[in-house]
């Protein structure tokens, strides 16, 4: 029998910052908390966990004031991290489908099971529900509220604190339960979201998923971001509906690095705009999300608007450096001069 698994975690980190925090392994989970909800959604059982830090000893103190949590309690109630760790998979069971508020919780799940040695017990690739951006697109036209915010929007506050696992993890069930009564909730069931802790190994591999209102596209992992951007297979443009391949109107431009966005017509469907995020793997190699969705003639003018003015911007950025050129030439010009002997008569 299919269940759905709404958890939470909270995780301690170093006190220090991130200089004295261990490489990879930024946040040390401290607490497990999760419910099992039935195929219609109803909680048939709930999980709770405290783990003992091994490596983050000492309570960060926003972590305290936030959770309430302190070190004593963790040392003398929690369990080892190996130990809660298979008691929950166990738990959850074959048939699981994870859900979580937010996309953080799968991947430091994950990264504390790396750390520990601990095989990975989940499925590649890693389809979850995101229940935030659920109730985004379904009620903040796509923005992502904190998980207060939209209990509160849907009057589901009790008398529980967030900030804990198990609460929190309680309040997302609800909020879940809620979605799933809504005329619109077989759509929007249909958004998947995909963990990216582990990445498509091959272009083999590399995910391509269309749902009813966009497309997503999860590219290998790329020695660096010129390499990504000169693979034809990142920055082609389909049309989602029918397959085809389809010209440029404005070919892939970025105001930072980080995110370009590109405009093409489908001769059947109309305006796609595109949407590329490099993201990084380590200091050097990267990965591409590109998204692609439909849009109209204002669509289309923004992405025009925005073109120009990352050119305006640029065109402004060189001239400034040719400037600083001309200036350091000129300034360099003086002082050799300065430095030239005079010749006596």
């Amino acid at each position: 029998m299919k269940t759905y698994i709404v958890f939470d975690l909270e995780w301690n980190q170093s006190p220090h910052g991130k200089e004295e925090s261990i490489e990879d392994f930024p946040f040390e989970i401290i607490e497990i908390g999760a419910v099992k909800l039935d195929e219609q959604f109803h909680r048939i059982e709930e999980f709770h966990r405290l783990i003992r830090p091994q490596v983050y000893q000492q309570m960060h103190y926003v972590i305290s004031e936030v959770t309430h949590m302190d070190m004593e309690e963790l040392q003398s109630q929690g369990e080892d991290f190996a130990t809660a760790a298979a008691d929950f998979v166990r738990w959850c069971g074959p048939e699981a489908v994870y859900c979580t508020w937010g996309s953080m919780d799968l991947a430091e799940l994950q990264r504390n099971l790396k750390y520990y040695q601990i095989e990975n017990p989940f499925k590649n690739p890693l389809y979850y529900y995101d229940v935030q951006k659920l109730y985004g697109l379904l009620y903040r036209e796509g923005a992502k509220p904190s998980l207060d915010v939209a209990v509160e929007e849907l009057g589901l506050l009790e008398d529980r604190p967030f900030h804990r696992a198990l609460d929190d993890a309680y309040y997302t069930g609800r909020v879940l339960e809620v979605l799933s009564e809504d005329p619109g909730a077989e759509q929007l069931l249909q958004y998947w979201s995909v963990d990216y802790f582990r990445l498509p190994a091959s272009r083999e591999e590399e995910l391509r998923m269309t749902f009813p209102s966009y497309s997503k596209y999860v590219s290998r992992i790329f020695p660096s971001r010129e390499a990504a951007m000169a693979d034809r297979g990142v920055t082609e443009m389909k049309c989602y509906m029918c397959g085809r391949t389809l010209r440029k109107k404005v070919r892939w431009f970025t105001p930072n690095q980080k995110i370009y966005y590109g405009l093409a017509n489908c001769p059947e469907h109309g305006y796609l705009k595109g949407k590329l995020r490099i993201k990084k793997v380590d200091d050097d190699r990267v990965f591409v999300i590109r998204t692609l969705k439909f849009t109209d003639e204002e669509g289309v003018e923004r992405i025009m608007e925005r073109k120009e003015y990352v050119r305006k911007k640029r065109s402004e950025r060189n001239k400034a450096k040719r400037k600083r050129q001309q200036q350091d030439v000129q300034q360099k010009a003086v002082r050799k001069k300065k430095k030239t002997p005079v010749e006596c008569g």
